[in-house]
């Protein structure tokens, strides 16, 4: 969606649209419209929508109203981006290429109108590559908007924004892409191609050079596929001789469980395995495109789990980058393999002050939270409550989970260091007590299951059914309130 910024309505227009506060209507609506939004119940509550139409000279016009709800709401942002999300819902296929936003009577500011924008074009995004024969009606036919009347300073509030709304969309493609398309190569190429020009650095480690470095626990996941495996490591250096900030995503581009194999029924969501690494990649993306004042990495670990004749078994026993040796009772529980060779590699390589890994890790954390929070679980309580202002912020919310030593005994193996399962009991603790294994001189690390939020079954705030892009914005929001300068 292209978003410009003009002094004046285009001409051309018949989609005009204005956001209003709880109990407002714009000047410009006639009688009519007036009593209709009555008789409709429409009260500008956050999300709420009514139109109808007005006359513009010799014209007509569709006039759409977004409600933005009660000006001191504690959630004043998140209802903001409610109503641009609700306009975008409701108008993306009315068959309208072009609506214009009049913001000269919303009394919003600057930061306030660019997440109005920043609701509409999330709203407004679908992948529709792969869907040929669609009915007119179906299409998105919404392409730009046109906002009149912005409060000064936006352009310069909305470019941050843009970005961020860039990093998450590349989140969501990467997510709903299928797995013919995207396995561990070409999620690297896609991401060489996003980052050209950026001033990003990009590392790269294949098969070979992984296996010289002694990651048996990544790439044990992959062997029993016929995709090599990947280690993706983005690197932006903006904030001087400062130790990094890092990310580490799970990017098991499709999980069949390995020869502990899943059932049939919604195996195909497993495409969006890999949700955890689509997420830092978005992260990376938007904090690399508005140019943050902070040093920071963003590694992927990139596999896919496969059961042919060279897959790993239940019982195998493979040998981590860190030297620590893993028994293997259960191949779909690979995702925390993939991520302990990533994490001790990123520790090694780049040094990081923090670290928090992201990754669509256990069905287990569904059932705790289900689709309201991720789980998070840390060593450090200052990084936790970080997590938890950052993601209660921007929407993505986190929801601190126990970690301890009395979990330790569940994971414990007679014959290994640790076996890569704990039994039915507290089944997301005991993932994340494998990854505690894998930090090293207590760098402050988090953990974060988003299992229940990477996929949505049904709209959100500013999402339609599929892909969230969940990680993102929380991403973005922690660099910004904790590591920038």
């Amino acid at each position: 969606m292209h978003i410009q910024f003009s002094q004046s309505r285009p001409q051309s227009a018949r989609l005009i649209a204005h956001v209003v506060d709880k109990g407002k209507l714009p000047s410009v609506t006639n009688a009519a419209m007036r009593a209709g939004a009555d008789a409709a119940r429409f009260k500008g509550s956050a999300g709420q929508t009514f139109d109808g139409f007005i006359e513009l000279g010799e014209t007509v016009a569709r006039l759409a109203i977004a409600g933005a709800g009660d000006r001191n709401d504690e959630a004043r942002l998140a209802n903001l981006e409610k109503a641009g999300a609700a306009l975008a819902g409701k108008y993306q296929s009315s068959g309208d290429k072009e609506m214009v936003l009049d913001l000269s009577e919303s009394g919003l500011s600057a930061d306030e109108a660019a997440h109005v924008l920043l609701g509409l074009r999330l709203r407004n995004w679908r992948y529709d590559v792969y869907r040929t024969k669609m009915k007119d009606e179906q299409k998105i036919t919404l392409e730009s908007v046109t906002v009149v009347g912005a409060p000064d300073g936006i352009e310069a509030s909305w470019s941050d924004t843009a970005a961020l709304a860039e990093g998450v969309e590349f989140t969501r493609e990467l997510v709903t892409e299928p797995a013919n398309i995207i396995y561990p190569e070409s999620f690297v190429a896609r991401c060489q191609e996003r980052f050209e020009g950026t001033g990003a650095e990009l590392i790269v480690l294949d098969d070979a050079q992984m296996e010289e470095l002694g990651m048996g626990s990544l790439l044990g996941v992959g062997q029993g596929s016929s995709r090599d495996s990947r280690i993706l490591a983005i690197r932006w250096n903006g904030g001087g001789s400062e130790a990094p900030v890092a990310f580490v995503g799970k990017g098991v581009t499709f999980d069949t469980g390995g020869i502990s194999i899943k059932p049939g029924p919604g195996m195909e969501d497993m495409k969006w395995d890999m949700g955890g690494a689509g997420a830092v990649a978005g992260g990376m993306l938007a904090l690399v495109k508005r140019k943050a004042k902070a040093n920071i990495v963003g590694v992927m670990g990139l596999v896919e789990n496969m059961p042919d004749g060279n897959a790993q078994r239940p019982g195998d026993v493979v040998t981590s980058m860190s030297g620590q040796t893993i028994e293997i009772l259960n191949t779909d529980a690979e995702g925390r393999l993939v991520l302990a060779d990533a994490l001790h590699w990123t520790q090694k390589e780049f040094q990081p002050s923090r670290i928090v890994d992201f990754a669509t890790l256990t069905g287990a954390i569904i059932v705790s939270l289900g689709h309201e929070y991720a789980g998070l679980f840390s060593n450090n309580d200052q990084l936790s409550k970080d997590l938890a202002d950052a993601g209660e912020a921007v929407g993505d919310k986190v929801w601190r989970m126990p970690i301890g030593k009395a979990y330790d005994k569940l994971i414990d193996s007679p014959i290994a260091d640790m076996k890569n399962i704990g039994g039915k009991a507290a089944g997301s603790i005991t993932a994340a007590q494998f990854l505690q294994r894998f930090i090293t001189n207590d760098t402050p690390w988090a953990h974060i299951d988003i299992a229940g939020m990477a996929w949505s079954d049904k709209p959100g705030r500013t999402w339609g059914k599929g892909a969230t892009g969940y990680g993102v914005r929380l991403i973005d929001r922690l660099v910004a309130d904790t590591a920038e300068k």
